[in-house]
């Protein structure tokens, strides 16, 4: 017997209620802040977890506190079977939000707009609601639901390790922590610095300095030079020529004796390098090419760098780790962070890698031209891949579920080259609860969730609750 109707009528019925239970947590600041003790994460999580708390035991779900690390609810006391992992940090904001300040949710035209409101409180609050409708509507289920709620997911994951290392793993895990219709593969891969120290020099014209990207998972949309003994006119040519061929933007600045150059390109997320206009690769190709002493170690680190990971390469083509496959795709490498001075140079990259790669004809092909060109780098194994196989009963349940409630037919699951909360658990996979065809903003300004969004993605989840809970 299907109880689709009854789940939209509650959901809706109890809409209201979401929104006020989803702004409770959407008010609380939950970046990763200092340590302090009882609170691994700092006060923001500690105080997102408390809230959470209140709300599973004022739904009568089991709940249980691991050391504020994570939360967790049960539906009910039978067999183990589904884990739902979200979670309820946040990533920083910046200072150019336009329909609200981040931490104070707001409804416009039919989204909510907020930090959280689709990574990953939305998601996490759409969850615990299906949850909520199966219990209070008395579906017949028989297996025991578990909803999951970290504190650590943007900085790492040390929660859900800390988690695993108290508590099995259900027969099947999903996140909704990243898009339908459902993941099914995350790449595995590598990344890594690399350094190295030269003598001071006095040669000009030189590179003086340069400083680009923050996070090793970020394609960097800023960076920075400075130029020594070189005339801003023949800079300013070059900026312009590179600019029309990489779409990066360039200031240039006058300081004292030398040129400032600031490069202003778009980020994105290390798996993906494609969709962003990476700054530090575009002003390493422009410093390259101007009339530059060559005998002068911090251009030949540019020339160096630059000759490793040139811009536009997004899939190690230069480096020699490009390939693909049918399942997972192709690899992809984005270089992320760089740092110059009159003594260094430093570089950081990120490579999420098809599954045909390993450590043989990808882990040590960079590392042996990184370091044929002088460079030392750490020891550092690449990272499996997590894969679930399209056709196992779990990802057929799941998608049978979204293509029942949203209509679509035949969904089929997607790679990607990110890491999800379920990338270490077995059968796990990420479900929900963003579309391709929406720009949520996510670790942006004005993030926000489409309210038809979050209702359609909670009563998906009732639906996978009852199929494989019955």
């Amino acid at each position: 017997m299907a109880y689709e109707k009854e789940i939209e009528a509650y959901l809706t019925a109890h809409q209201e209620e979401m929104f006020e239970d989803l702004f409770s947590l959407m008010r609380i600041n939950s970046e990763r802040m200092q340590a302090e003790p009882g609170k691994p994460y700092g006060e923001g999580p500690y105080q997102a977890l408390q809230q959470g708390l209140k709300l599973l035991k004022k739904y009568g779900f089991g709940e249980t506190n691991y050391d504020n690390y994570v939360i967790t609810g049960d539906l009910n006391d039978g067999e183990h079977y589904l884990d739902i992992l979200a979670h309820l940090d946040v990533v920083p904001v910046s200072d150019d939000w336009t329909v609200t300040e981040p931490f104070e949710p707001k409804i416009v035209d039919g989204r909510i707009y907020g930090r959280g409101s689709s990574d990953d409180k939305g998601p996490a609050i759409a969850a615990l609601y299906a949850m909520r409708a199966v219990k209070d509507l008395g579906l017949p289920i028989s297996k025991n639901v578990r909803i999951i709620l970290g504190s650590d997911e943007e900085c790492g994951s040390s929660d859900i390790a800390y988690y695993y290392q108290k508590e099995k793993a259900a027969a099947c895990s999903f996140s909704p922590d990243a898009d339908f219709p459902l993941i099914n593969l995350e790449k595995g891969g590598v990344n890594n610095t690399f350094t190295k120290i030269f003598p001071e020099s006095d040669l000009i014209p030189r590179v003086t300095a340069f400083a680009g990207g923050q996070k090793v998972n970020v394609v960097p949309g800023k960076a920075y030079a400075r130029v020594k003994g070189l005339d801003q006119t023949i800079i300013r040519d070059a900026a312009d020529e590179m600019s029309a061929k990489t779409g990066v933007s360039f200031v240039l600045t006058e300081e004292d004796d030398e040129v400032r150059i600031d490069a202003i390109g778009v980020t994105a997320h290390a798996a993906s390098p494609e969709e962003g206009k990476n700054a530090v690769q575009a002003l390493l190709a422009l410093l390259a090419v101007l009339p530059l002493a060559e005998e002068a170690p911090t251009n030949q680190a540019v020339k160096e760098i630059s000759g490793l990971f040139p811009y536009g390469d997004v899939h190690g083509k230069t480096i020699g780790v490009a390939m693909e496959d049918a399942v997972s795709g192709k690899t992809t490498l984005s270089f992320d962070i760089c740092e110059i001075t009159e003594t260094k140079a430093s570089g950081t990259f990120d490579c999420r890698a098809s599954i045909a790669a390993n450590e043989e004809n990808t882990g040590s092909v960079i590392r042996k031209r990184v370091e044929a060109l002088g460079y030392s780098m750490p020891e550092r194994a690449m990272f499996a891949p997590h894969y679930v196989p399209a056709d196992s009963p779990f990802v057929q349940t799941l998608l049978a579920s979204y293509s029942k409630i949203t209509g679509v037919e035949d969904p089929r699951p997607i790679a990607i080259g990110g890491g999800t909360y379920v990338h270490h658990i077995e059968n796990g996979v990420a479900f929900g609860c963003a579309v391709s065809d929406v720009d949520n903003h996510m670790h942006g300004a004005d993030e926000f969730m489409v309210i038809d969004q979050l209702m359609i993605s909670a009563r998906i989840f009732a639906d996978v609750i009852l199929e494989l809970c019955r």
